[in-house]
């Protein structure tokens, strides 16, 4: 059986100089992660993690570096802030194995209460973590704290094989605590012109019974509200993140499960993140089903799916169809999760379809400025090669690239850029290589 201590004991467990894993965003345990930012006497504690989703000073301190694969906004203020916060270059599903690697001597993760057979539900992540968490646990040279809340939803795996939850006997540390989730804003926020232009192009492309991955943000929950409004539906949702608007389909009828040819009956995913009202929807709900992120975002998997649309979002692309999503000018702004597994795993079969929306304008100092470009300048990170992609989406329209050449891809680009940069766009596809 565990210990069972506060949170600020379990802190005190860790030496000043230590190794700490943590799971990505909805996956770590709030007070734990505050008791240890409480200490003042760290000489060297590295954390390997990814999309923080605690205010906890722990990352401010002195002797404490960070080691993270996805940057959220905590991890863009902490490097403002002048915190020794670092970039893993890795996919999603590459953080299983790196871990492994890394070998931290704490594990951590933040789940539900234990039910009556001792069995804690890792509540809103199975993501690549839940190995790593057991590993910890048998060895009697590491750590397992596990900190437990009523205030998280109890989720459910699939089998056996995959419980997507620890039992207490595997645990060394158990808190208890009664905080809640992170809650993720701007769910009911009101989209834009050019949101909603986007989201309609976007449906298009799905037909009755096809299977769905849906991130995060104001163009795929005006997808989502489409669908939930629209006539079609037995959809099924094979998704990386489970969100409000994955909720608002099921809430709406449209998800059936039913024709997906993998996991039938179940929506599949990863982690959830999101509102309130998305937490108290998933406790206790068994028709979405939480895996590890090695099967979810398996290429081979996702193309398994019958008539697999994937929807993901990018900051930029260039009039070759190559895709920048996770970094601005060089300087890294998020990560590259698993938007590129979902775009190879649509692309290998020939029904499936990959969407990459983005508007086709920002500003920056009161000057308009085009999303597509007609190239990269020097340091740019391409996150999606122009190989993988198939069709691009804005407010202007759609262009399928898939099959095109150079030239013929520069010029559906710059049919659906703003017309302000249409020629200079033509003007470099007729220069690339047809």
């Amino acid at each position: 059986m565990p210990q069972e201590l506060t949170a600020e004991q379990a802190a005190a467990r860790l030496t000043p100089a230590d190794t700490l894993g943590i799971p990505l965003g909805p996956g770590q345990p709030p007070a734990f992660l505050r008791a240890l930012g409480e200490r003042e006497d760290w000489t060297d504690l590295r954390v390997f993690g990814a999309l923080l989703a605690v205010m906890t000073d722990l990352f401010t301190r002195e002797g404490v570096h960070y080691r993270s694969g996805f940057y959220g906004p905590l991890e863009r203020a902490l490097l403002g802030a002048g915190a020794r916060v670092e970039f893993a270059p890795a996919d999603f599903r590459r953080f299983g194995p790196l871990l492994e690697r890394q070998c931290p001597r704490v594990m951590t993760t933040v789940a539900a209460p234990p039910d009556g057979d001792g069995w804690c539900s890792l509540s809103l992540h199975a993501g690549g973590t839940i190995d790593e968490l057991r590993r910890a646990g048998a060895d009697p040279d590491r750590l397992l704290v596990v900190e437990v809340s009523e205030a998280y939803p109890r989720t459910f795996g699939l089998g056996e094989q995959h419980r997507h939850a620890l039992h207490v006997d595997e645990i060394d540390i158990l808190v208890a605590s009664s905080d809640a989730p992170l809650e993720l804003p701007g769910g009911d926020a009101e989209p834009s012109d050019a949101d909603q232009a986007i989201a309609k192009h976007a449906v298009g492309f799905i037909s009755p019974g096809a299977t769905l991955q849906v991130g995060i943000g104001s163009i795929p929950n005006q997808i989502a509200t489409l669908l939930a409004e629209g006539d079609g539906g037995d959809y099924g949702l094979h998704s990386e993140m489970f969100t409000d608007g994955c909720m608002k389909l099921h809430r709406a009828g449209k998800i059936s499960n039913a024709r997906k040819g993998q996991y039938d009956g179940v929506s599949v995913t990863t982690f959830a993140f999101g509102s309130k009202d998305l937490y108290a929807w998933l406790d206790g709900n068994t028709d979405v089903a939480f895996l590890p992120v090695e099967i979810v975002n398996s290429p081979e998997v996702i193309a398994a799916n019958d008539g697999m649309i994937s929807i993901n979002g990018a900051l930029a692309i260039d009039v070759q169809g190559q895709v920048v999503a996770d970094t601005i000018n060089g300087d890294q702004f998020s990560g590259i999760g698993g938007a590129e597994d979902f775009v190879a795993g649509a692309g290998l079969e020939v029904s499936d379809r990959s969407l990459i929306c983005l508007p086709a304008t920002y500003t920056k100092d009161d000057e308009l400025r085009s999303r597509i470009v007609p190239a990269f300048g020097p340091g740019a990170l391409i996150t999606t090669p122009r190989h993988h992609v198939d069709v691009i989406v804005t407010e202007y329209g759609v262009a399928e690239l898939e099959g095109l050449t150079v030239r013929e891809r520069g010029e559906a680009l710059a049919a659906i850029a703003h017309p302000k940069f249409r020629d200079e766009l033509l003007a470099a596809s007729e220069g690339t290589s047809a």
